[in-house]
């Protein structure tokens, strides 16, 4: 069987993050510039090689005041770590359409396993004929396993910001084509 490329479509991708903000509501962000692939031994994705790459500086709440102090030191320190990295160890198929993804998440230099979970959403082809494949890959971080740990304390004692990150990508691939040169 011949391995597969599968690039990042990220004009039909999106990676959100939520955080809970004082312990009574939730705060969504997301990551504008990323980029991935996955390959794989022929059209199956269980045991799929997967890369993925996200541009710190491109961080998105809706607050651009926000933005920045998630960009210096006491969130992200972007000068210093511009992205953050993933690299898949496993991809298991648990049953149906959802995958366990297992793999080494990097932030801010420090770099954990961490478990996703990855719910296959279908095969397409585009009205130009390109393969698509699409996955909801969702899962939860405690941003202190990446020292990321500012915090401060509301009027009560409690923590303004929670330290579990709900993760929620939404990741279309395109099947890479290869054009192979006929020999003369």
């Amino acid at each position: 069987m011949s391995k597969i490329t599968w690039n990042v479509d990220p004009m039909h991708s999106e990676v959100q993050f939520k955080v809970k903000h004082l312990v009574i509501s939730t705060v969504t962000g997301s990551f504008k510039s990323f980029n991935g692939r996955a390959v794989t031994e022929g059209e199956q994705f269980e045991n799929a090689a997967i890369d993925f790459t996200i541009d710190v500086d491109s961080v998105d709440t809706g607050q651009p005041g926000r933005d920045e102090h998630l960009r210096n030191t006491d969130f992200f320190e972007t000068a210093t770590h511009p992205q953050f990295h993933f690299k898949s160890t496993t991809f298991t198929k648990i049953k149906g359409d959802l995958y366990k993804l297992t793999g080494n998440l990097t932030i801010k230099g420090i770099t954990k396993e961490v478990e996703l979970e990855a719910e296959y959403g279908g095969t397409e082809r585009d009205p130009w004929g390109n393969t698509k494949v699409g996955f909801e890959v969702t899962g939860t971080i405690d941003r202190k396993d990446f020292n990321v740990t500012f915090n401060s304390l509301t009027e009560t004692g409690g923590l303004a910001l929670g330290e579990n990150i709900k993760i929620i990508a939404n990741i279309q691939l395109a099947k890479e084509v290869v054009n192979e040169a006929v020999a003369a």
